[in-house]
């Protein structure tokens, strides 16, 4: 399966960073199988890196071919499920929370949706209710491989520098 890596750099070797906070399913490297949610994500990044150092940056996808081997410990979510929007309010919430899977598969709370889950952690809104609004979201995909052994199934293919509007 080939996936995908939006950002402003080449990444031959995928690492999981430890310093971002509020991930959907906490540290790992985050790809998608969808080629325009990357080319988005590295367009976003280098929007943000340029303003920041007020010079151009690159917005740069990373190509990678992942052929899972079947002997990690993988989650697959289908949809915006009351499962994962749990999931999703815990590796948001707690920084030290470990779900203990290789890969997780799911939904990205994007904004839209990240507003929904903002309101379940802050108390506004019943997990049930966020689930039966998610039901009408359009949410992209992710694929995270959240643990070093996951990291192993990567295999870097190329990377493309895609246009900055």
């Amino acid at each position: 399966m080939i996936v995908y890596h939006g950002t402003t750099l080449e990444i031959q070797t995928p690492k999981i960073i430890r310093g971002e906070i509020g991930r959907d399913f906490g540290y790992a490297f985050y790809t998608t199988d969808i080629k325009e949610q990357a080319e988005r994500w590295a367009i976003r990044r280098a929007k943000l890196q340029s303003r920041k150092i007020k010079a151009p940056v690159p917005a740069i996808v990373n190509v990678y071919e992942w052929s899972p081997t079947g002997s990690l410990n993988e989650k697959q979510f289908e949809g915006a499920t009351m499962e994962w929007l749990e999931m999703v309010v815990h590796c948001r919430g707690d920084s030290s929370y470990s779900h203990g899977y290789d890969v997780v598969i799911g939904k990205i709370a994007n904004d839209n949706v990240g507003e929904t889950v903002s309101y379940v952690m802050q108390g506004i809104m019943r997990k049930e209710d966020a689930v039966e609004r998610l039901k009408f979201e359009k949410i992209n995909n992710q694929i995270a491989f959240c643990t070093e052994t996951a990291l192993q199934e990567l295999v870097f293919v190329k990377s493309y520098t895609t246009e900055v509007k």
